[in-house]
């Protein structure tokens, strides 16, 4: 199709030459500047929808004749906030090649900072003739996708400057924004699964008495759903299959999707600081919303297909030259290609743009190692880290890397550079074994308790930078990790087949929900354990919303597709583990009272002042240290942690030393109970209880040096000197 072809299409009006920069739509009071990058296109039309009491809005293109250094760019009159847009772009049709124009397809705009309406699958999102991949397809996709929205950027922060909670003060709170609030009965109605129903005050309050300090959004980036969902009727519910990297999820507004939802989530995020609340958002750079080669254009694909990562050719094989293939390593059946120019400042321009604009305090990214690459291979000083790493903006945010992707050689646990923090997939593991008594001793779970140096200690980096976790979005909730020992995926419609089968669980005797008394307990009281664990643990913990309340999804460990009540948490009392709760309220507390329980520093193991009590000491039940053949003492599955707070290692903020109370911390997996001898020394004389996971032990039970303590199998037990 040639550029003329079109021009009869749509009327005629002036267009500015505008600039090549920024990226995206800028209105500046007068007119909008819009500008793309299509380096290898041969003409650009710019469609704007102006509203004809139709659902789609009646088409405008204005054909856009100014291009400088790949950017095709102009600016409009007269057009401001509100108004919708897309692009047409032509250009060769050469697949094999790499090369995808196709004008008949209405393109989202990759850096809009809002997208009004959904994508509908149908054929006519596909730049080829289905069954047919080399011939082009004239279906006009405009119906079947969304619009790209002018945006009024203004927004009155009050002054507002970024929190910049210490690593080791920080509690992250992993959540979902419309399942988070979906089902709570204090939510106004009509906010229910909002960004403003996030920052109401039933939210707000609920989160800082749990002890929150900051929440890790499941993506927000506006997100589409891939085609095999629909066709069972389910969507893309957790949001990873991103298709606009500036611009807030139009679903989760309350208030409108012409550009609305960018005031809502910047007013959200104004209100969760105002709680002392700050905000990490879960992005999806590694791949995007058009899968492989066959997949939908719908923005990126159409502009510059080179944006993903390609399989070379094979040098000795002439005729697979030209074949154009997607290499694969997110699962999702493309990569972005961060060492690309462009993709690499696509990515950081985003990044900026939510930390500036938007005001967020960080990021966690999936699948990180997939961006790190050079070529094919995982690269520690890799463009897009090293370009984070020296920004003015990104280095002083909350980085967390998911230190993986779906290939094998993209597993690199413990080895991010600083200041990047991981998950620690390792610490879930053992916590989970430990307390199904699935673990050899005690050995790996007390590295784990203390921070897990043998991962982060030859780099130079603290104990927080591992993110400590036993469940996330990905898997069981820990409900059902004490209920199930299979996972329960039929409602996905994949026969089972999907998800891990590696979930560490254990049901407690009973698959799924019983009424047998006896087991219901000790399931509550094993995710007390879990929960308690992972609380007072060296590092940052993280939560998986709900979960502290016996949040269930009926032992689907893959609900990424359940947009219902098997994803949102339920907030009715009636089947909520409060006891749950208040053990892991109670452990937040401690941590947030005591820096002995949140240092920075690694333990050593000696005093921290001459003749003091060591900074860390791990105790055996019968009161001695733990000794060689203790640690090699398979059958072992009790293990006390003693930690000193007279002094710590870590100075105050001026310089003074600090003091804190001293504190052990008893885990007993075994399923008998046990007697612990304290230990008769001079480092505790006595004290009390302050966390029991034993009915039988309540909370200001008092002990002292040389006592015994009853603790029953299966419980946590922690005691503070007075």
């Amino acid at each position: 199709m040639t550029p003329g072809m079109w021009t009869h299409l749509g009327q005629t009006a002036s267009v500015w030459p505008g600039r090549n920069w920024p990226l995206g739509a800028t209105w500046d009071g007068e007119a909008t500047n819009f500008a793309v990058h299509a380096p290898r296109a041969t003409a650009v039309w710019l469609c704007v929808f102006e509203d004809d009491g139709t659902e789609h809005g009646r088409e405008v293109r204005h054909q856009l004749t100014e291009q400088s250094l790949g950017i095709w760019h102009g600016a409009l009159p007269g057009v401001g906030p509100g108004t919708r847009y897309g692009y047409r772009v032509d250009g060769p049709w050469d697949p094999d090649a790499g090369l995808r124009f196709n004008p008949a397809k209405l393109l989202l705009d990759p850096c809009a900072r809002a997208v009004s309406g959904e994508v509908v699958p149908g054929p006519e999102l596909f730049g080829y003739v289905l069954g047919s991949p080399q011939e082009r397809s004239d279906l006009d996709s405009a119906p079947c996708t969304g619009r790209s929205v002018v945006v009024d950027e203004h927004f009155d922060w009050g002054g507002e400057v970024p929190m910049r909670r210490r690593w080791r003060d920080t509690v992250l709170y992993e959540l979902h924004v419309k399942g988070f609030t979906q089902l709570h009965d204090r939510v106004p109605e009509h906010l229910r699964g909002t960004y403003a129903g996030l920052a109401t005050p039933a939210v707000t309050d609920y989160l800082r008495d749990l002890g929150v300090t900051a929440v890790e959004l499941l993506p927000v980036h506006q997100h589409t759903s891939e085609p095999g969902l629909a066709e069972h009727g389910l969507v893309n519910y957790w949001g990873y299959n991103s298709i606009g990297f500036f611009a807030p999820h139009g679903a989760y507004s309350a208030s409108g999707d012409r550009g609305q939802q960018v005031t809502e989530f910047k007013q959200m995020v104004k209100d969760l600081h105002a709680a002392g609340i700050e905000v990490i958002l879960d992005v999806v750079y590694n791949h995007t919303a058009e899968a492989g080669p066959l997949g939908p254009t719908l923005s990126f694909r159409g502009f510059d297909d080179s944006f993903y990562k390609k399989v070379l050719p094979d040098p000795s094989d002439p005729s697979a030259a030209r074949v154009d293939t997607y290499w694969d390593v997110t699962g999702c059946g493309n990569t972005v290609d961060a060492s690309q120019p462009h993709a690499l400042r696509l990515i950081l321009d985003s990044l900026r743009y939510w930390v500036t604009e938007m005001h967020v305090d960080g990021f966690r990214f999936d699948l990180m190692s997939a961006l790190t690459r050079i070529g094919y291979e995982v690269d520690m000083g890799s463009h897009l880290l090293t370009a984070i790493g020296q920004d003015p903006v990104l280095r002083h945010v909350k980085l967390i890397a998911e230190p993986w992707d779906a290939s094998m050689d993209g597993y690199r646990v413990g080895e991010f550079p600083p200041p990047w923090i991981e998950w620690n997939d390792q610490y879930r593991d053992t916590v989970r074994d430990f307390w199904r008594g699935h673990t050899s001793g005690v050995r790996t779970v007390a590295t784990r308790l203390a921070g897990s140096s043998d991962l982060y200690a030859d780099d130079g980096r603290s104990p927080y930078a591992s993110v400590n976790f036993v469940t996330a979005h990905d898997g069981f909730t820990v409900r059902d990790l004490v209920s199930y020992d299979r996972k329960h995926n039929e409602a996905n419609g994949e026969d089972n087949r999907d998800g891990t089968d590696n979930n560490r669980s254990w049901n407690h005797g009973v698959e799924g929900e019983t009424d047998d008394a006896g087991v219901r307990a000790l399931r509550r009281r094993q995710a007390a354990n879990l929960m308690a664990t992972l609380c007072l643990s060296a590092g940052v913990p993280m939560i998986t919303a709900g979960d502290e309340r016996g949040r269930t999804q009926r032992g689907n460990n893959n609900a990424y597709g359940q947009d219902n009540e098997v994803s949102w948490v339920d907030w009715r009392a009636d089947d909520a583990w409060i006891d749950v709760y208040e053990v892991t309220r109670t452990a937040l507390r401690l941590r947030r009272e005591h820096p002995a329980l949140r240092q920075r520093h690694w333990f050593e193991g000696r005093p921290a002042l001459q003749d003091g009590p060591k900074d860390l000491a791990w105790l055996h039940p019968s009161g001695r240290e733990m000794t060689p053949d203790d640690w090699h003492d398979d059958g072992l599955r009790v293990v006390g942690m003693f930690v000193s707070g007279a002094p710590l290692r870590s100075p105050g903020p001026r310089g003074e030393q600090q003091v804190d109370k001293s504190f052990v911390i008893w885990l007993n997996a075994s399923p008998d109970p046990v007697t612990l001898h304290l230990p008769e020394n001079d480092w505790v004389h006595a004290g009390s209880v302050v966390l029991s996971t034993d009915p039988a032990v309540p909370e200001g039970t008092r002990v002292v040096a040389g006592g015994d303590v009853d603790l029953a199998g299966r419980a946590v037990l922690v005691l503070r000197e007075d």
